[in-house]
């Protein structure tokens, strides 16, 4: 199967159920102190994750592109990719994270599960299967020493 959203776009798809639940839905709603600054503060280590991944891509010269998968050139294992396998995945799950904490409402969370469930299901296995024949064994053992998401 061929992937043909961006995963920006489905985070933007997201975020904007987010935001359609958070206008519709008159429960679950909630506040607490330092909320702000804990959405300023998530979204900040998002950025800078995502600055540090496209750092490493690009000194890797490969692309950044997850639809155009045939065109990846190198295993990039080092760096954030020491901690996480998609930190850009990471990124936009923390930003969906800071933008539920932002609308306030507790039920936000269960789309921020069906992201990553998406993400898993629809993006991310697709391309593990394109790394897997690409790489073969470097990256079968890459996938046993760092964890999918964090």
């Amino acid at each position: 199967m061929k992937i043909k959203i961006l995963p920006p776009l489905v985070m933007v798809i997201f975020g904007a159920l987010m935001y359609a639940l958070d206008s519709f839905l008159p429960v679950g709603e909630f506040d607490f102190f330092g909320r702000k600054v804990l959405v300023y503060l998530i979204a900040a280590m998002a950025f800078i994750i995502m600055a540090i991944a496209l750092i490493q891509f690009l000194k890797a010269k490969t692309t950044t592109n997850p639809i155009q998968l045939d065109k990846t050139t190198a295993l990039v294992t080092s760096g954030i990719y020491d901690f996480t396998r998609n930190p850009m995945y990471l990124t936009m799950l923390l930003l969906l994270i800071a933008w539920g904490l932002r609308l306030g409402n507790a039920f936000n969370t269960l789309l921020a599960a069906g992201f990553v469930y998406y993400m898993n299901h629809f993006q991310i296995k697709y391309e593990e299967e394109a790394l897997l024949q690409q790489f073969g064994k470097e990256y079968q053992l890459y996938k046993k020493a760092v964890r999918r998401w964090f």
